[in-house]
């Protein structure tokens, strides 16, 4: 049993991954997606992720009676996590997934060394919330191939797969030019691989260290705020600069988004 919930945590990752795949897939028959279209679809990817963070993983640490402190510290630790990361990739910013078409062997290390950095942050909120695979002490979780997968699990699974549907697309745009359709959509799932390798690591950890569960969600979910705030919103802003209203369709998508988790409180 414990090896298939490793499989099963692996295999959550790479639907997230799959996401980034799928933003390649316009571009297979467009030249282009609307910026209104990818504007939105950053917002709503940001509201899902904002308010999985605050319906399922604090509240899942709220659910197990943990301390602010707890919480709280892997809350920083989670921020500090993607701050890092992020000043880890700025020192290879010369390095773009587009330059994978003619990449030597060293380039194409510093690409993997930049996109394994970049995207394990989110593979460790996947493994995170799949903690109570099994063990679920409030409530159900969703029966799957034979575990009891918990609801939060499904949806941040779902919320990052979403999230790298944009990211997809900003990927795929500048290798076009350069790639088939295949290596194109290779190449997209390509920058988001390391997901599934931080939720194997962070789930090995959370299940060892099964007292230290709320500063795991705490960890998580500061690492998924703070890519909301740093990362996502930027980038819609930046893929609707065109626009002359690129903030109201942000807006607009943030907001559904985050509604539409809402009801998670209730399944946990």
């Amino acid at each position: 049993m414990a090896w298939r919930a490793y499989v099963l945590v692996f295999v959550a990752g790479l639907i997230a991954a799959i996401g980034t795949s799928l933003g390649a897939v316009p571009l297979f028959w467009l030249d282009d997606v609307s910026d209104r279209f990818n504007v939105s679809l950053w917002g709503f990817a940001g509201g899902l992720m904002a308010s999985a963070s605050v319906f399922g993983l604090l509240y899942e640490a709220y659910l197990h009676d943990s301390t602010i402190l707890l919480t709280g510290g892997g809350f920083v630790g989670g921020i500090a996590l993607v701050v890092i990361a992020h000043r880890i990739v700025e020192q290879f910013d010369d390095y773009q997934p587009k330059d994978m078409a003619e990449a030597d062997f060293r380039t194409m290390l510093n690409i993997i060394a930049v996109l394994f950095v970049h995207s394990f942050p989110e593979g460790i909120a996947i493994g995170v919330s799949f903690a109570e695979l099994n063990a679920l002490q409030h409530g159900g979780g969703i029966d799957l191939l034979g575990f009891a997968v918990p609801v939060v699990a499904v949806v941040l699974t779902v919320s990052l797969a979403i999230h790298n549907i944009p990211e997809g697309i900003a990927t795929a745009i500048p290798m076009r030019e350069k790639l088939s359709n295949g290596k194109m959509f290779g190449a997209a799932f390509f920058t988001s691989i390391p997901q599934p390798v931080g939720a194997l690591v962070a789930f090995y950890f959370v299940r060892l260290f099964s007292r230290f569960l709320g500063f795991g969600y705490g960890l998580a979910a500061g690492a998924m705020l703070y890519l909301v705030v740093d990362d996502v919103l930027p980038e819609g802003l930046d893929a609707g600069e065109s626009l002359p209203n690129e903030k109201w369709y942000l807006t607009a998508g943030a907001a559904v988004g985050f509604l539409s988790m809402m009801p998670l409180i209730f399944l946990l």
